[in-house]
């Protein structure tokens, strides 16, 4: 058995200029759930995947948008398995898909750039819904929104089809599934 020692982060990356505003308290946890998931991992970096990771396991409506058990299993499975095999390449790199702008900003220091834009993306999507703070199916739909990040990855090679994942997020959020 091989237990790492080297390379993991002494403290959590630092929070985003949005862990406090434009999020409701369950995308707070979720925020932190990733957080505390890349420091367990010893990543550098909160990225997409841990989001993802973060986001199934914490939020019912999010989970209610995957197509059944058996794919929300394999959804979890891949994400369970990053530490230990799956996701290992990952390591000590930095995320950045390229889909979208990020910008990099000292104060957003610790989490890649497509998890940044991710949630950046999540809180203009609720602002935009006329919502004062990003939900779990907000940032779903941020993250199946940008085909290169990690969390896509993880969802393609579950077996899930993005496009109907993303869609599902928006039905459930056009008719206000909470």
């Amino acid at each position: 058995m091989h237990i790492r020692t080297s390379g993991i982060p002494e403290q959590a990356p630092p929070n985003h200029p949005w862990a406090g505003a434009g999020l409701s308290s369950a995308m707070a946890a979720v925020v932190t759930g990733a957080r505390r998931r890349a420091v367990r991992d010893g990543d550098r970096h909160v990225d997409t995947a841990h989001l993802l990771h973060s986001l199934v396991e914490s939020d019912p409506a999010v989970r209610d948008a995957f197509d059944g058990g058996p794919q929300l299993a394999r959804v979890l499975g891949y994400l369970v398995q990053r530490s230990i095999g799956y996701g290992l390449r990952w390591q000590g790199t930095q995320e950045d898909s390229g889909g979208f702008p990020a910008v990099r900003e000292p104060e957003g220091e610790g989490w890649s750039p497509s998890a940044s834009a991710a949630m950046d993306r999540a809180v203009r999507g609720a602002l935009l819904r006329g919502e004062l703070h990003a939900d779990g199916l907000d940032l779903l739909a941020a993250l199946v929104a940008d085909p290169r990040c990690r969390a896509v990855e993880v969802l393609d090679r579950a077996g899930v089809t993005v496009g109907r994942l993303g869609a599902r997020a928006a039905d459930r959020m056009a008719v206000g599934d909470p």
